[in-house]
Formats: C-alpha cells, sequence, structure tokens
C-alpha cells in the first residue's frame, strides 16, 4: 500500500530561495512540490512555518553526555542511544554520525579511559538493524593520537561497519585546542577532580605518550580510512603547516580549526571547514580559538556541527542566515553541505526524489523552535 502525505501551506526553504508551498511525500520520498498556501483535504496544514530539509549532524558528543550523565556514572548503553536519538529527533536532526572515541589509556585510577569503541558501534548497528532508533545513525570514529590503544582498536573494524567518518585528533595539551596549557588545566581538573600534582604528572605522561606512539597512530588512522572507505577529518588544525599536513594525508573535512591562518589554509586546499554552533551561539569559542561568526564573516566557514549542545544547531543555521542575509545559505551550512561532505547524496534538499527528512520550526524573534521532525516521511517528533 502507498503511504502518502502532504505538508501544506508552509514556508519552503528551498536551495537559493523561500517559497510559500506544499510538498508531496510518497513512500518516504518526496515526489512533489506546490506553490500557495491552499490546503488540499487531508494535508498537514503547517500554518505558515518554515519547513526545511533534516539536519545533518556530523560531528556530537552528545551521546557521551548520555552515557556518563553525571562523574564517574556509567548508564546502559541501549538506553544512552535512545535517549540521544529521541533528543536529536527533537531538535530536527534527522541524519547523525554518531562520534566514538577509538584509542583509550589504561591507567589506574581518574587518569585514564577506558574502550568502549567497538561496543558502541555494535549497539548502534544492532539498535538500526531491529528499526528501534527515530533518525538516520552513522558511525564517526574519533581517534585520539595521545592514546595506547588507538592502532588496535582501529584493527577491530572492517567494511561491514560500514564507517562514515574518521576524524584525526591529538588532545596532547600545548597545542591545537589546548594551545593555552592553562585552560587544558581548568578543563581536566574540573571535569576529574585532579589536584594540582596529579595534573602535573598527568599532562607529562601525554607529552611522553605523543612523543613515543603519535607518529605511529597517525599512519594507522590515515590507513584505516583508506581500509573502510570513510571520510578523513583533521580536528583542531592550528598552523598552515598543519593544515598541509592534513591535505597531503587527504582529509576533507577540517573539524574546530582554532586560528583564522588555519581555516585560510583549509580553504586553499578545498578542505571544508566546520565549526561549533555553540561557539557561535555564545559568540565565541570556550577555549579561546577562532570565533565562528568571525570565519563565517570571512567566508570561511562551510558546515556547522552542534558538537556538544544538539539543540544549537538550527538556531545556529539561523543565526548563519541572518549574518549572510541569506537564510537557505545558513540552512545549507546544516543540510546539504554536511551531506555532501559525508557523501550523502539522498539527503539534504527539498527536491524531488530526495528523502523525505524534514524539519519544520517557527521564529520568535531570532530564535528557531523546532514544531515537527520527519525522517523518511515518518513523523518523529
Amino acid at each position: 500500500m502507498t503511504d502518502q502525505i502532504i505538508l501544506a501551506n508552509a514556508r519552503l526553504i528551498l536551495g537559493d530561495e523561500v517559497i510559500t508551498g506544499s510538498l508531496q511525500i510518497t513512500d518516504g520520498i518526496i515526489t512533489d512540490i506546490g506553490t500557495g498556501s491552499t490546503v488540499p483535504v487531508g494535508a498537514v496544514d503547517l500554518g505558515g512555518d518554515y519547513l526545511a530539509p533534516g539536519l545533518v549532524e556530523l560531528h556530537t558528543d552528545n551521546l557521551e553526555r548520555h552515557l556518563s550523565p553525571r562523574p564517574k556514572v556509567d548508564w546502559p548503553y541501549r538506553a544512552a542511544i535512545m535517549a540521544h536519538d529521541r533528543e536529536l529527533a527533537g531538535c530536527g536532526i534527522t541524519t547523525v554520525f554518531d562520534a566514538v572515541r577509538v584509542g583509550s589509556i589504561t591507567l589506574d585510577g581518574d587518569k585514564g579511559y577506558a574502550k568502549y569503541a567497538r561496543q558502541m558501534a555494535d549497539e548502534i548497528i544492532t539498535m538500526r538493524a531491529a528499526g528501534a532508533l527515530r533518525i538516520s545513525h552513522h558511525l564517526h570514529l574519533r581517534a585520539e593520537i595521545c592514546s595506547q590503544t588507538l592502532a588496535e582498536e582501529l584493527d577491530e573494524f572492517s567494511t561491514d561497519d560500514r564507517i562514515g567518518i574518521i576524524s584525526i585528533m591529538d588532545h596532547t595539551p600545548g597545542q591545537r585546542q589546548f594551545a593555552d596549557v592553562a585552560k587544558f588545566e581548568a578543563y581536566v581538573r574540573g571535569k576529574r577532580n585532579m589536584s594540582a600534582e596529579d595534573f602535573r604528572g598527568y599532562i607529562d605522561f601525554l607529552y611522553g605518550l605523543q612523543a613515543q606512539l603519535g607518529d605511529a597512530h597517525e599512519a594507522a588512522t590515515v590507513a584505516a580510512a583508506q581500509r573502510l572507505g570513510a571520510v578523513l577529518a583533521s580536528h583542531d588544525d592550528t598552523t598552515p603547516e598543519q593544515v598541509a599536513t592534513s591535505h597531503a594525508h587527504g582529509v576533507r573535512l577540517a573539524e574546530f580549526p582554532t586560528t583564522m591562518e588555519a581555516a585560510d589554509a583549509c580553504h586553499a586546499s578545498d578542505i571544508a571547514v566546520i565549526m561549533g554552533a555553540p561557539n557561535l551561539i555564545r559568540g565565541g569559542s570556550h577555549s579561546g580559538n577562532v570565533a565562528a561568526a568571525d570565519l563565517a564573516q570571512a567566508d570561511r566557514l562551510d558546515i556547522l556541527s552542534s558538537d556538544y549542545v544538539p539543540a544549537a544547531l538550527l538556531l545556529a543555521a539561523v543565526r548563519l542566515g541572518l549574518i549572510w542575509d541569506d537564510l537557505p545559505r545558513g540552512i545549507a551550512t546544516v543540510t546539504s553541505a554536511p551531506a555532501q561532505a559525508a557523501g550523502l547524496t539522498d539527503r539534504g534538499q527539498l527536491a524531488i526524489g530526495q528523502r523525505a527528512d524534514l524539519v519544520s520550526f517557527a521564529m520568535i524573534d531570532d530564535i528557531a523552535m523546532v514544531q515537527q521532525s520527519y525522517a523518511a516521511g515518518r513523523r518523529v517528533f
């Protein structure tokens, strides 16, 4: 039996314009786009709300927040995945690349962190196959260079896992995101309740670890992306030299470059720049790095990620639309641009033949408020 729905009387955000019209959805696919505010019999009247493609999230730490809702509290994997899934649906995100850390530190006490990527990936894959998730979930492996077990953890994944993105991350203090060691100290000691003496011992350990294994782990990550057919991303590139290295590795996405110089180099190397939506909403980086708004003004921002606040993604896309005086362009940073960067050609646009992944939202001043979300034509919020 054919499943058909019409969403009418909406402000449709198309690739380069906003029009009043309607969408016809048949078996989860957009099959017609009409103009005008008429509401046919049986159609869903959106009352003039905006209707955009469902949001595509390439990098989010939100799942980890559900895994550990409080310090030293571990939550069951499946319960965490379901809570994460429902939260994203309510924020208009219909496709997510769940960022899962690979690479662990096997220290005693609070200084280390345990391996979990393989088990988490298995749970996501199982729940996805069972139809237990409301939105489309893909896998993003965050390869931590400054760790002890990265190479062996990467070896646990195969092409059967359909890894979408692998990002090269190096959180060794004194460079990249934490070029200011004082900010790294505030972050780590606050998060782990660590004494000043313990912190000094901890960073000395990290420096030694990076010196011993950093180059080998970076090479293993590049090789794993090639073996698994994943899009390779860099993380926190700071200098043009680091961007040149990323380009030589085959990096296509730059997550959160920390300086204007790095963003300029990414632009020159045809590497798409991803910035955090919270950075834009807050008016700056919490780590003291370059502001997303400055990159937007310089035409050096291509994609937004919600990073650690899912609700920020739509808010920031609308904010970009105001900065650029171009709402379709702002919305593209969370829809068509990330979809294309991740190789997903079936979503990200309001166009005939595309998946009916959709979000409708109303505006209160400059704040976007999600009203409904659809994944493959099925209402999920």
